[in-house]
Protein backbone atom coordinates (compact mmCIF):
# COMPACT_ATOMS: atom_id res chain seq x y z
CA UNK A 1 0.00 0.00 0.00
CA UNK A 2 1.05 3.37 -0.62
CA UNK A 3 2.29 5.29 1.86
CA UNK A 4 0.23 8.49 2.01
CA UNK A 5 2.53 10.38 3.66
CA UNK A 6 5.15 10.22 1.45
CA UNK A 7 2.08 11.83 -1.15
CA UNK A 8 1.46 14.81 1.27
CA UNK A 9 5.12 15.33 1.49
CA UNK A 10 5.95 15.34 -1.95
CA UNK A 11 3.15 17.50 -3.11
CA UNK A 12 3.01 20.13 -0.04
CA UNK A 13 3.63 22.97 -2.31
CA UNK A 14 0.57 22.17 -4.45
CA UNK A 15 -2.48 23.23 -3.45
CA UNK A 16 -5.37 20.63 -3.88
CA UNK A 17 -7.65 19.39 -5.76
CA UNK A 18 -4.94 17.04 -7.47
CA UNK A 19 -4.33 13.84 -8.78
CA UNK A 20 -0.79 11.66 -7.76
CA UNK A 21 0.79 8.43 -9.27
CA UNK A 22 2.65 6.25 -7.21
CA UNK A 23 5.25 5.29 -9.70
CA UNK A 24 6.81 2.79 -8.04
CA UNK A 25 3.44 1.07 -7.55
CA UNK A 26 2.66 1.27 -11.14
CA UNK A 27 5.86 -0.30 -12.24
CA UNK A 28 5.07 -3.31 -9.80
CA UNK A 29 1.38 -3.70 -11.55
CA UNK A 30 3.17 -3.88 -14.93
CA UNK A 31 5.37 -6.18 -14.07
CA UNK A 32 2.42 -8.18 -12.45
CA UNK A 33 0.42 -7.93 -15.81
CA UNK A 34 3.31 -9.34 -17.44
CA UNK A 35 3.84 -12.05 -15.50
CA UNK A 36 0.31 -12.94 -15.43
CA UNK A 37 0.02 -12.73 -18.72
CA UNK A 38 2.74 -15.55 -18.97
CA UNK A 39 4.64 -14.59 -22.31
CA UNK A 40 1.42 -13.36 -24.11
CA UNK A 41 1.67 -9.76 -25.57
CA UNK A 42 -0.87 -7.44 -23.46
CA UNK A 43 -2.26 -4.59 -24.87
CA UNK A 44 -2.83 -1.26 -23.09
CA UNK A 45 -6.37 0.04 -22.71
CA UNK A 46 -6.36 3.75 -23.12
CA UNK A 47 -9.56 4.04 -21.56
CA UNK A 48 -8.56 2.87 -18.57
CA UNK A 49 -5.19 5.14 -18.46
CA UNK A 50 -6.28 8.07 -20.35
CA UNK A 51 -2.87 9.86 -19.96
CA UNK A 52 -0.18 9.65 -23.03
CA UNK A 53 2.83 9.31 -20.42
CA UNK A 54 1.10 6.62 -19.05
CA UNK A 55 0.78 4.35 -22.07
CA UNK A 56 4.72 5.13 -23.26
CA UNK A 57 6.00 3.66 -19.55
CA UNK A 58 4.11 0.34 -19.72
CA UNK A 59 4.62 0.59 -23.85
CA UNK A 60 8.19 0.55 -23.15
CA UNK A 61 7.91 -2.18 -20.61
CA UNK A 62 8.72 -5.82 -21.98
CA UNK A 63 5.68 -7.51 -22.60
CA UNK A 64 3.48 -5.11 -23.50
CA UNK A 65 2.52 -4.49 -27.00
CA UNK A 66 0.25 -2.04 -28.85
CA UNK A 67 -2.79 -0.03 -28.06
CA UNK A 68 -6.73 -0.65 -27.45
CA UNK A 69 -8.54 2.72 -28.20
CA UNK A 70 -12.08 3.91 -27.66
CA UNK A 71 -12.64 6.60 -29.63
CA UNK A 72 -11.04 7.07 -33.62
CA UNK A 73 -10.40 10.17 -32.89
CA UNK A 74 -7.93 9.19 -30.15
CA UNK A 75 -6.30 6.52 -32.05
CA UNK A 76 -5.98 9.07 -34.70
CA UNK A 77 -4.16 11.63 -32.97
CA UNK A 78 -2.55 8.63 -30.43
CA UNK A 79 -0.79 7.38 -34.16
CA UNK A 80 0.15 10.71 -35.16
CA UNK A 81 2.10 11.25 -31.61
CA UNK A 82 4.44 7.84 -32.61
CA UNK A 83 2.39 5.17 -31.72
CA UNK A 84 2.10 2.15 -34.66
CA UNK A 85 -0.84 -0.46 -33.38
CA UNK A 86 -4.30 1.17 -32.13
CA UNK A 87 -6.95 -1.79 -32.00
CA UNK A 88 -10.00 -0.27 -31.39
CA UNK A 89 -12.59 -1.80 -28.82
CA UNK A 90 -15.17 -0.56 -30.02
CA UNK A 91 -17.32 0.52 -32.92
CA UNK A 92 -17.19 4.15 -34.65
CA UNK A 93 -20.07 6.35 -36.53
CA UNK A 94 -17.46 8.74 -36.33
CA UNK A 95 -17.91 9.95 -40.57
CA UNK A 96 -15.34 12.63 -39.96
CA UNK A 97 -12.77 10.54 -38.54
CA UNK A 98 -13.76 7.75 -40.87
CA UNK A 99 -12.43 10.30 -44.18
CA UNK A 100 -9.25 10.96 -41.69
CA UNK A 101 -8.79 7.29 -41.60
CA UNK A 102 -9.22 6.86 -45.62
CA UNK A 103 -6.86 9.88 -46.58
CA UNK A 104 -3.80 8.47 -44.76
CA UNK A 105 -1.75 5.13 -45.85
CA UNK A 106 -0.11 5.39 -42.31
CA UNK A 107 -3.44 5.90 -40.20
CA UNK A 108 -4.93 2.93 -41.90
CA UNK A 109 -1.83 1.31 -41.67
CA UNK A 110 -1.61 1.32 -37.79
CA UNK A 111 -5.36 1.57 -36.79
CA UNK A 112 -8.32 -1.59 -36.82
CA UNK A 113 -11.80 -0.63 -36.53
CA UNK A 114 -13.48 -2.93 -34.37
CA UNK A 115 -17.44 -3.94 -36.16
CA UNK A 116 -19.84 -6.45 -34.98
CA UNK A 117 -22.54 -6.01 -37.94
CA UNK A 118 -23.08 -5.61 -41.54
CA UNK A 119 -24.36 -2.34 -41.26
CA UNK A 120 -21.23 -0.85 -39.58
CA UNK A 121 -19.68 -2.33 -42.86
CA UNK A 122 -22.49 -0.34 -44.78
CA UNK A 123 -21.43 3.00 -42.79
CA UNK A 124 -17.91 2.39 -43.19
CA UNK A 125 -17.80 1.79 -46.96
CA UNK A 126 -20.34 4.28 -47.88
CA UNK A 127 -17.46 6.48 -45.79
CA UNK A 128 -14.50 5.90 -46.95
CA UNK A 129 -15.17 4.31 -50.36
CA UNK A 130 -12.95 1.35 -51.15
CA UNK A 131 -10.03 2.63 -48.58
CA UNK A 132 -8.08 -0.65 -47.56
CA UNK A 133 -9.51 -0.56 -44.25
CA UNK A 134 -8.59 -2.70 -41.32
CA UNK A 135 -11.21 -4.80 -39.36
CA UNK A 136 -11.58 -6.94 -35.96
CA UNK A 137 -14.33 -8.80 -35.26
CA UNK A 138 -15.92 -8.12 -31.98
CA UNK A 139 -17.90 -11.88 -30.64
CA UNK A 140 -20.25 -12.15 -27.55
CA UNK A 141 -18.00 -13.44 -24.60
CA UNK A 142 -21.18 -13.45 -22.00
CA UNK A 143 -22.04 -16.95 -20.80
CA UNK A 144 -25.29 -18.08 -21.48
CA UNK A 145 -27.12 -20.69 -19.18
CA UNK A 146 -30.62 -21.14 -20.43
CA UNK A 147 -32.28 -17.40 -20.95
CA UNK A 148 -29.90 -15.94 -18.42
CA UNK A 149 -27.35 -13.59 -19.99
CA UNK A 150 -24.16 -13.10 -17.65
CA UNK A 151 -21.76 -10.98 -19.15
CA UNK A 152 -22.39 -6.81 -20.74
CA UNK A 153 -24.34 -6.62 -23.89
CA UNK A 154 -21.91 -6.05 -26.62
CA UNK A 155 -21.94 -8.34 -30.11
CA UNK A 156 -24.67 -9.69 -31.57
CA UNK A 157 -21.88 -12.25 -32.83
CA UNK A 158 -22.00 -15.52 -30.58
CA UNK A 159 -21.38 -18.35 -32.94
CA UNK A 160 -18.33 -19.29 -35.36
CA UNK A 161 -20.83 -19.92 -38.45
CA UNK A 162 -22.26 -16.07 -37.41
CA UNK A 163 -18.70 -14.66 -37.01
CA UNK A 164 -17.54 -16.70 -40.06
CA UNK A 165 -19.85 -14.97 -42.60
CA UNK A 166 -19.87 -11.69 -41.33
CA UNK A 167 -15.93 -11.95 -42.07
CA UNK A 168 -17.03 -12.86 -45.55
CA UNK A 169 -19.17 -10.65 -46.16
CA UNK A 170 -16.33 -8.40 -44.93
CA UNK A 171 -13.71 -9.67 -47.10
CA UNK A 172 -15.74 -9.57 -50.04
CA UNK A 173 -16.59 -5.83 -49.64
CA UNK A 174 -12.59 -5.14 -49.64
CA UNK A 175 -12.14 -4.68 -46.03
CA UNK A 176 -8.88 -6.66 -44.14
CA UNK A 177 -10.24 -8.85 -41.66
CA UNK A 178 -7.30 -8.73 -39.25
CA UNK A 179 -8.53 -10.68 -36.15
CA UNK A 180 -11.42 -11.48 -33.88
CA UNK A 181 -11.57 -10.17 -29.92
CA UNK A 182 -13.48 -11.54 -27.31
CA UNK A 183 -14.60 -9.42 -23.76
CA UNK A 184 -15.54 -11.58 -20.82
CA UNK A 185 -16.60 -8.90 -18.73
CA UNK A 186 -18.73 -11.64 -16.46
CA UNK A 187 -15.09 -12.79 -15.84
CA UNK A 188 -12.22 -9.69 -15.91
CA UNK A 189 -14.75 -7.07 -13.99
CA UNK A 190 -16.08 -9.00 -11.44
CA UNK A 191 -14.49 -9.54 -8.04
CA UNK A 192 -14.55 -12.88 -6.46
CA UNK A 193 -16.73 -11.79 -3.43
CA UNK A 194 -18.64 -15.13 -3.05
CA UNK A 195 -18.68 -18.68 -4.33
CA UNK A 196 -21.14 -18.32 -6.62
CA UNK A 197 -18.94 -15.59 -7.79
CA UNK A 198 -16.12 -17.82 -8.49
CA UNK A 199 -18.00 -20.86 -9.41
CA UNK A 200 -19.61 -18.85 -12.52
CA UNK A 201 -16.02 -16.97 -13.65
CA UNK A 202 -14.41 -20.88 -13.54
CA UNK A 203 -18.11 -22.03 -15.87
CA UNK A 204 -17.54 -18.94 -17.78
CA UNK A 205 -14.22 -19.59 -18.56
CA UNK A 206 -14.45 -23.26 -19.76
CA UNK A 207 -16.97 -22.23 -22.21
CA UNK A 208 -15.49 -19.33 -23.82
CA UNK A 209 -12.05 -21.72 -24.41
CA UNK A 210 -13.66 -23.84 -26.25
CA UNK A 211 -15.96 -21.83 -28.51
CA UNK A 212 -13.16 -18.99 -29.01
CA UNK A 213 -11.02 -21.95 -30.39
CA UNK A 214 -13.88 -22.66 -32.45
CA UNK A 215 -14.83 -19.00 -34.16
CA UNK A 216 -11.07 -18.50 -34.64
CA UNK A 217 -10.92 -22.04 -36.95
CA UNK A 218 -13.70 -21.06 -38.63
CA UNK A 219 -12.87 -17.42 -39.53
CA UNK A 220 -9.40 -18.39 -40.64
CA UNK A 221 -10.93 -21.24 -43.03
CA UNK A 222 -12.85 -18.20 -44.72
CA UNK A 223 -9.81 -15.23 -44.50
CA UNK A 224 -6.90 -17.50 -43.94
CA UNK A 225 -4.26 -16.94 -40.88
CA UNK A 226 -5.31 -13.96 -38.11
CA UNK A 227 -2.96 -11.38 -36.62
CA UNK A 228 -4.88 -10.54 -34.11
CA UNK A 229 -7.09 -12.69 -31.43
CA UNK A 230 -7.30 -10.66 -28.42
CA UNK A 231 -9.29 -11.56 -25.30
CA UNK A 232 -9.01 -11.00 -21.48
CA UNK A 233 -8.98 -7.62 -18.66
CA UNK A 234 -7.01 -6.84 -16.17
CA UNK A 235 -9.75 -9.40 -13.96
CA UNK A 236 -8.83 -11.62 -16.27
CA UNK A 237 -5.35 -11.67 -17.63
CA UNK A 238 -4.18 -15.69 -17.10
CA UNK A 239 -7.08 -17.00 -17.69
CA UNK A 240 -7.22 -15.48 -21.28
CA UNK A 241 -3.50 -15.86 -22.07
CA UNK A 242 -3.42 -19.90 -20.76
CA UNK A 243 -5.87 -20.34 -24.03
CA UNK A 244 -3.51 -20.96 -27.04
CA UNK A 245 -5.52 -19.07 -29.80
CA UNK A 246 -5.26 -15.87 -28.00
CA UNK A 247 -2.48 -13.87 -29.50
CA UNK A 248 -2.80 -11.05 -27.10
CA UNK A 249 -4.60 -10.11 -24.08
CA UNK A 250 -5.84 -6.73 -23.07
CA UNK A 251 -5.46 -5.11 -19.64
CA UNK A 252 -5.10 -1.27 -18.44
CA UNK A 253 -7.02 -0.75 -14.64
CA UNK A 254 -4.57 -2.99 -13.36
CA UNK A 255 -2.00 -0.18 -13.88
CA UNK A 256 -3.19 2.15 -11.60
CA UNK A 257 -5.71 -0.36 -9.48
CA UNK A 258 -8.87 1.32 -8.10
CA UNK A 259 -11.31 0.30 -5.93
CA UNK A 260 -13.19 -2.03 -8.31
CA UNK A 261 -10.43 -4.37 -8.09
CA UNK A 262 -9.53 -4.66 -4.36
CA UNK A 263 -11.43 -8.06 -4.09
CA UNK A 264 -9.57 -10.04 -6.90
CA UNK A 265 -8.07 -13.71 -5.60
CA UNK A 266 -5.80 -13.78 -9.19
CA UNK A 267 -3.47 -10.77 -7.94
CA UNK A 268 -2.51 -8.89 -5.26
CA UNK A 269 -4.24 -5.21 -5.21
CA UNK A 270 -0.84 -2.49 -5.44
CA UNK A 271 -3.00 1.41 -5.84
CA UNK A 272 -1.18 3.24 -7.56
CA UNK A 273 -3.33 6.60 -8.47
CA UNK A 274 -4.88 8.93 -5.79
CA UNK A 275 -6.51 12.48 -5.49
CA UNK A 276 -6.68 14.55 -2.76
CA UNK A 277 -9.01 16.85 -1.49
CA UNK A 278 -8.84 20.06 0.91
CA UNK A 279 -10.21 20.74 4.09
CA UNK A 280 -12.51 23.78 4.20
CA UNK A 281 -14.59 23.76 7.07
CA UNK A 282 -16.14 21.59 10.17
CA UNK A 283 -20.13 21.72 9.98
CA UNK A 284 -20.15 19.51 13.31
CA UNK A 285 -17.82 17.58 15.69
CA UNK A 286 -16.41 14.47 13.72
CA UNK A 287 -17.20 16.11 10.53
CA UNK A 288 -14.78 17.37 8.02
CA UNK A 289 -15.83 19.09 4.55
CA UNK A 290 -13.48 18.92 1.23
CA UNK A 291 -13.69 20.91 -1.31
CA UNK A 292 -14.39 18.78 -4.57
CA UNK A 293 -15.07 14.96 -4.67
CA UNK A 294 -17.84 14.00 -6.55
CA UNK A 295 -15.97 11.79 -9.18
CA UNK A 296 -18.79 9.23 -9.27
CA UNK A 297 -17.75 6.69 -11.69
CA UNK A 298 -19.78 4.85 -14.38
CA UNK A 299 -21.25 1.93 -14.52
CA UNK A 300 -24.38 0.62 -12.07
CA UNK A 301 -25.36 3.66 -9.92
CA UNK A 302 -24.70 2.39 -6.35
CA UNK A 303 -21.92 2.72 -3.54
CA UNK A 304 -19.20 0.53 -5.70
CA UNK A 305 -19.41 3.81 -7.74
CA UNK A 306 -18.33 5.84 -5.30
CA UNK A 307 -14.97 7.61 -4.21
CA UNK A 308 -13.53 6.23 -1.16
CA UNK A 309 -11.20 8.14 1.07
CA UNK A 310 -7.90 6.14 1.20
CA UNK A 311 -7.36 6.89 5.37
CA UNK A 312 -8.14 4.36 7.09
CA UNK A 313 -11.53 5.77 9.49
CA UNK A 314 -12.85 8.05 7.54
CA UNK A 315 -16.08 7.70 5.04
CA UNK A 316 -18.65 9.38 3.07
CA UNK A 317 -21.94 10.30 5.00
CA UNK A 318 -24.77 8.37 3.25
CA UNK A 319 -27.30 11.05 3.11
CA UNK A 320 -24.56 13.23 0.61
CA UNK A 321 -21.93 11.09 -0.86
CA UNK A 322 -19.57 12.89 -3.06
CA UNK A 323 -20.83 16.16 -3.69
CA UNK A 324 -20.02 18.19 -6.50
CA UNK A 325 -18.34 21.06 -4.84
CA UNK A 326 -18.26 19.73 -1.47
CA UNK A 327 -17.66 16.06 0.30
CA UNK A 328 -17.95 15.62 3.87
CA UNK A 329 -16.51 12.89 5.61
CA UNK A 330 -16.76 11.81 8.84
CA UNK A 331 -14.95 9.32 11.32
CA UNK A 332 -12.02 9.69 14.04
CA UNK A 333 -9.24 11.13 11.61
CA UNK A 334 -12.07 13.88 10.76
CA UNK A 335 -11.39 15.48 14.68
CA UNK A 336 -8.23 16.44 13.86
CA UNK A 337 -8.23 17.32 10.28
CA UNK A 338 -7.69 20.88 10.35
CA UNK A 339 -8.88 23.37 7.42
CA UNK A 340 -6.16 23.49 4.70
CA UNK A 341 -4.93 19.79 5.50
CA UNK A 342 -5.48 17.27 2.55
CA UNK A 343 -7.74 13.97 2.07
CA UNK A 344 -6.62 11.33 -0.22
CA UNK A 345 -8.61 9.52 -2.46
CA UNK A 346 -8.87 6.18 -4.51
CA UNK A 347 -11.33 6.62 -7.70
CA UNK A 348 -13.78 3.75 -8.40
CA UNK A 349 -12.53 3.64 -11.77
CA UNK A 350 -9.32 3.78 -13.54
CA UNK A 351 -9.03 6.40 -16.53
CA UNK A 352 -12.02 8.14 -15.87
CA UNK A 353 -9.96 10.49 -12.98
CA UNK A 354 -8.06 11.60 -15.71
CA UNK A 355 -11.20 13.63 -17.11
CA UNK A 356 -11.17 15.38 -13.59
CA UNK A 357 -7.44 16.51 -13.58
CA UNK A 358 -5.24 17.77 -16.19
CA UNK A 359 -1.99 16.85 -14.76
CA UNK A 360 -0.81 13.74 -12.86
CA UNK A 361 2.09 13.71 -10.73
CA UNK A 362 4.17 10.70 -10.59
CA UNK A 363 5.93 10.79 -7.40
CA UNK A 364 9.26 8.18 -6.31
CA UNK A 365 10.79 8.18 -2.94
CA UNK A 366 8.94 11.07 -1.27
CA UNK A 367 9.18 14.12 -4.18
CA UNK A 368 7.48 14.12 -7.62
CA UNK A 369 9.49 13.36 -10.45
CA UNK A 370 7.60 14.24 -13.28
CA UNK A 371 3.94 15.94 -13.56
CA UNK A 372 1.99 15.08 -16.77
CA UNK A 373 -0.97 15.75 -19.04
CA UNK A 374 -3.32 14.02 -19.25
CA UNK A 375 -5.77 13.48 -21.82
CA UNK A 376 -7.75 16.39 -20.75
CA UNK A 377 -4.47 18.65 -20.01
CA UNK A 378 -4.32 18.35 -23.48
CA UNK A 379 -7.30 19.42 -24.25
CA UNK A 380 -8.47 15.98 -25.60
CA UNK A 381 -11.91 14.82 -24.56
CA UNK A 382 -13.36 12.26 -26.59
CA UNK A 383 -16.38 11.48 -25.25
Amino acid sequence: MTDLDQLTAATAHLDPPLAALDLPALRANAADLVRRAAGTPVRVAAKSVRCRAVLDLALASPGFAGVMGYSLLEAIWLVRGGLRDVLMGYPTADRAALRELAADRALLDAITLMIDGLDQLALIRATVGDAPVRICLDVDASLRVGRLHLGVRRSPLRTPAEVATLAAAAQAQGFRVAGVMFYEAQIAGLPDSSPGVRFMKRRSAAELAVRRGAVVEAVEKVVGALEIVNSGGTGSVEISAADPSVTEVTAGSGLYVPTLFDDYRSFVPRPALYFALPVVRHPAPGIATLFGGGYIASGPAGKSRRPSPALRGLKLLGTEGAGEVQTPVRGRPAETLKVGDRVWFRHAKAGELGERFDTIHFVEDGRIVESVPTYRGEGKNFG
